[in-house]
């Protein structure tokens, strides 16, 4: 999750935990708050989502079934 830790990108880091419970995976979810590092990615608006080093979801604060699917897919 790329954010400055603001209650969207909680909600966000919280869907996509109880996503990553649904879909029975196992993963460290990391909270990245510094600015550069969120520019690196690319990202100029947050909360965003990165799977697996690629931003799959910026600007929105996803559901958890949005997040279910946008990881299920980035996974494929």
């Amino acid at each position: 999750v790329l954010g400055s830790g603001c209650v969207k990108c909680k909600t966000l880091e919280n869907a996509t935990r109880e996503a990553l419970v649904e879909l029975g995976m196992d993963t460290t979810i990391d909270h990245v708050t510094d600015f550069s590092q969120i520019a690196a990615y690319g990202v100029m608006t947050t909360p965003a989502l990165v799977v697996d080093g690629k931003v799959v979801s910026y600007g929105k604060v996803l559901t958890k079934k949005e997040a279910k699917t946008i990881i299920a897919d980035a996974r494929r």
